[in-house]
């Protein structure tokens, strides 16, 4: 048995060493294979002598201008998706177009455009001499948008010929692009658009906090930002992180939006805080938080309130926003909020109201 452990250990010790050998011949071939491909002479057909050659520099950043014929540009960001920040973007500048102001709307979420639904607009823009795009126009507000420039579901009447009434269906397409056709399509919507003169430009801004963001602070001049958030703790920290995007990019922040922040029941008419407001319980005592409370922390104007309420969506899902569907309605508590919250982003911009 002894015997038979000793031969056992010296066939180990020999079958390792024929590993090593092998491993070393392979690793000299190897080397010796790489030192002939090195020998090649001057692989990069540079000059032995003289003046190295001058390879083209790359290119900075683009230069910053002012789209052709717009005074003012906001844009409206909440770097999370599903606060309701299109709603809001449409209905303020539905506010300003209402008061004179001349005014338009740039969607610029590539993947996701919802102004086409919310003014009820659909079709391919035309060209204009230029071959600029010609915005679409509802409600007196301008509006340009990559939902007009893809392909849309059609159907006819004669498709369903016992439910004429039936709605278009909902186009399954995805839009699936890399960085760089996102990038190439916002450098075309933020300049070959042919506005005409604008008071005000707003920008629709898709969630997040990437490409479409850096594109447009590095192509074009903001004069401002309007942050949206609802109450609830994990929208506000991606808004806070939006906050502080601006603030990198020296965009001034014009101030935050909280959205959804109470329910009035039509029924008995009590307000009630879904998402709850200002205080949280932490360790036996009370300490502030939300959204007024980041306002202050980060100094950062809070421009208002907009209440959850069913009558807002469904005005923006059949395309008619509720600054227009309730402009008869001067006790409108939706349409005030909206209008309030415009008029103190348009003092806060140098615009006349």
């Amino acid at each position: 048995m002894h015997q038979y452990a000793i031969l056992t250990a010296n066939n180990v010790l020999q079958a390792e060493a024929s590993a090593t050998i092998l491993l070393t011949m392979m690793l000299f071939k190897r080397l010796f294979s790489t030192a002939r491909v090195l020998q090649h002479d001057n692989p990069l057909g540079l000059p032995r002598s003289g003046t190295p050659p001058s390879f083209p520099r790359r290119r900075g950043l683009p230069e910053k201008r002012k789209i052709r014929d717009v005074k003012k540009v906001i844009a409206v960001s909440s770097a999370k998706g599903g606060v309701g920040k299109s709603t809001i973007a449409v209905n303020l500048a539905l506010a300003f177009a209402r008061r004179g102001i001349r005014t338009g709307i740039l969607d610029t979420d590539i993947f996701g455009p919802s102004i086409p639904t919310l003014l009820n607009l659909s079709g391919e823009p035309r060209l204009d001499e230029n071959n600029c795009l010609i915005p679409l126009t509802n409600y007196g507000l301008k509006s340009m948008s990559m939902g007009y420039l893809l392909p849309s579901a059609q159907q006819t009447q004669s498709d369903h010929p016992d439910h004429p009434d039936q709605p278009i269906p909902m186009d399954p397409t995805p839009i699936s692009w890399r960085g760089l056709m996102v990038t190439k399509a916002m450098h075309q919507l933020l300049h070959s658009v042919s506005w005409g003169p604008l008071d005000v430009l707003f920008l629709d801004l898709p969630p997040g906090t990437g490409d479409v963001q850096l594109t447009i602070n590095q192509e074009i001049v903001l004069d401002g930002a309007v942050i949206v958030t609802t109450p609830q703790d994990i929208a506000l920290r991606d808004a806070v992180r939006g906050i502080g995007m601006f603030q990198r990019m020296n965009v001034p922040v014009l101030g935050m939006v909280r959205n959804m922040a109470y329910f009035n029941c039509p029924s008995c008419g009590t307000s009630t805080e879904i998402f709850g407001h200002g205080h949280k319980h932490l360790q036996g005592r009370e300490e502030e938080w939300g959204v007024q409370a980041e306002c202050r922390r980060l100094g950062v104007e809070f421009l208002g309130d907009v209440p959850l309420d069913a009558a807002v969506c469904r005005d923006a899902d059949r395309g008619v926003p509720t600054v227009v569907a309730e402009e008869g309605t001067p006790e409108s508590k939706r349409r005030e909020a909206f209008v309030g919250i415009a008029e103190e982003v348009a003092r806060r911009v140098g615009v006349q109201w």
